[in-house]
């Protein structure tokens, strides 16, 4: 029967691939690489370079443009929802038109598959359409909010204290209320940090986590998010795109 890995390769240094995850690349016959727009290719090289230094000899790579999702309308869950399913169709015609009867192929995710990523659903959908045209595993990986929290020296939960992991859409419409437990964010298109109460709240951030491009800041708030904002701006028109994960960390309790 025909096997899929679902690889998680880390948030951006090549060094971030586990043995698990070597092994994995190493098994496989053909790798499925769903291609993103023209301005994150440098995201697409590593992929390949990961390839090239783990692959066996034989193996192939099959790039396809992935499909696009409407970030534009207000029916955020409904547009997910239609990606996801365009994002299945694609990725069951090519597990039967690339994977042979017994064929491994495997799917490079960014950091940790289990953490804000679809690539699992996407493949479950797969299944339900078409039960027992595959297996698949997931192979654990660094994801960016482990990254965060080792560059910043820090950890993320404190004695007794919980965390909390949330998108920067949630947190621009709920806030960041007194008594909010510690919270990481992530998928921050719109610098949400930015429009919360500064007040008693330090912040650990961090983009491009791994990379060359890497930014860190951490401060009070009040005093960071300026310059986060600026050197934020400036990464994205250089870059076409960021990639930008933080932990909000209220300093008063």
């Amino acid at each position: 029967m025909r096997h899929i890995y679902v690889i998680g390769i880390g948030a951006g240094d090549p060094d971030h691939l586990t043995l698990q995850a070597v092994k994995a690349i190493a098994r496989t016959d053909v790798f499925l690489l769903l291609d993103k727009n023209e301005q994150r290719q440098d995201l697409m090289r590593l992929r390949r370079r990961m390839i090239e230094e783990h692959a066996r000899p034989g193996h192939r790579v099959v790039e396809v443009p992935d499909a696009e999702r409407d970030r534009t309308t207000p029916a955020y869950t409904e547009a997910v929802q239609d990606w996801r399913r365009r994002r299945a169709e694609l990725v069951g015609r090519l597990v039967g038109a690339e994977l042979g009867p017994d064929g491994i192929g495997a799917l490079l995710v960014w950091g940790d598959p289990s953490l804000y990523d679809s690539v699992t659903a996407v493949l479950d959908e797969v299944l339900a359409a078409d039960p027992g045209a595959f297996t698949y595993e997931v192979v654990p990986g660094i994801s960016s909010v482990s990254v965060l929290a080792a560059r910043h020296r820090t950890t993320l939960t404190r004695v007794g204290r919980p965390v909390r992991i949330t998108t920067a859409r949630r947190l621009a419409a709920e806030g960041f209320p007194a008594g909010a437990e510690d919270t990481v964010v992530m998928l921050d298109g719109q610098a949400a940090f930015g429009r919360i109460d500064p007040e008693g709240v330090h912040i650990h951030y961090g983009a491009y986590l791994g990379g060359e491009d890497e930014i860190l800041v951490s401060g009070p708030l009040g005093e960071a998010a300026p310059e986060i904002a600026r050197l934020r701006a400036e990464a994205r028109e250089r870059k076409g795109w960021i990639m930008d994960t933080y932990l909000l960390r209220r300093t008063e309790d």
